[in-house]
């Protein structure tokens, strides 16, 4: 798939970070393309900024759905079909994604369920509505957002994170099953699976929200983070609640700020690596280098001797 211009691409979690990026750069180069996210407001930015860089022509819809609920996934198929009058797409970019639910021991089943409902379960329930659409097209391309956390299972020592990287192994797993699916019973139709390394998005700030909401954590909520940040050696026990709840809010921005690679510089390397027909994108030199290290030395990369993506460089 060499040039996206005239095709249909539909994206997932298009409201902000990586797949903001995706939508604003597909419509710059005259792809149409289907947004959903489960904030109404960030995804029609996302189209206004799209809107802006699109050659005429290229239609752009946004569509509010949550992709952990099948029944809403079915929704948002059904007004694509409708609104852009086809009945195929050309690309599917499973991009939706939460953080939360580090602890199976100790933390909130709900949290949990949630976790793994939206990163694995919504790839499940948009394959399932879409693939037939892209079997359709002359030529479609299935695109599942996994993470470095889909093959090494936690964000360094100390800091479980099992939730997000079983999804994300699923992710994975799944992807990889689909090549040898595809080939022999659609093989117009390729698969990739990205796995990004640190990424300068809102998924901290934004995961905060999806679980707990807009308001301000409330006192579990504080136990919690308190504990959290303990684990990770930060000195809490002086900080008050008020204190904590502000650092809770600093760790989001400093994800975003301190990373290596931004959200658009991210979405430039998947859609070359679609470009150039890759199963397997690793998204930032990170994301490489971890790929590189738990290839070499499995038996090492958990416990006391786990790297952290931090010490990986950039």
């Amino acid at each position: 798939m060499e040039r996206f211009e005239g095709l249909l691409a539909v994206v997932t979690g298009g409201g902000s970070g990586m797949g903001r990026e995706l939508v604003v750069q597909l419509a710059a180069e005259g792809c149409s393309v289907a947004a959903c996210d489960v904030n109404a407001d960030s995804v029609a930015e996302t189209a206004r900024l799209a809107e802006k860089e699109a050659p005429a022509g290229t239609r752009i819809t946004t569509h509010v759905c949550d992709v952990a609920d099948a029944a809403s996934v079915d929704r948002f198929r059904d007004d694509v079909v409708a609104q852009h009058e086809t009945d195929h797409i050309n690309l599917l970019f499973n991009n939706a994604g939460v953080g939360g639910g580090g602890s199976f021991v100790t933390a909130d089943q709900a949290e949990w369920d949630r976790t793994f409902g939206i990163c694995w379960g919504g790839v499940y329930n948009c394959s399932r509505a879409f693939v037939p659409l892209l079997v359709a097209s002359d030529e479609g391309y299935l695109i599942n957002t996994s993470s470095v956390n889909g093959f090494w299972a936690l964000l360094g020592p100390g800091m479980p994170h099992t939730a997000y990287s079983a999804a994300k192994f699923a992710v994975k797993g799944f992807s990889e099953a689909l090549i040898e699916h595809f080939r022999i019973n659609a093989p117009h139709v390729k698969v990739a699976v990205v796995m990004p390394g640190h990424i300068g998005t809102d998924i901290v700030t934004n995961s905060r929200k999806v679980h707990g909401g807009d308001a301000p954590l409330d006192a579990d909520g504080v136990a919690a983070a308190r504990a959290q940040m303990a684990q990770r050696g930060v000195p809490v026990e002086a900080m008050d609640d008020d204190a904590v709840r502000s650092m809770v809010d600093m760790f989001g921005q400093l994800f975003r700020d301190s990373a290596p690679m931004t959200a658009a510089q991210a979405a430039t390397v998947i859609l070359d690596g679609v470009r150039a027909g890759k199963w397997r994108i690793l998204v930032g030199d990170d994301a490489h280098r971890l790929d590189e290290l738990v290839r070499a030395q499995p038996e090492t990369v958990y416990g006391d001797t786990a790297p952290t993506l931090g010490v990986l460089g950039s």
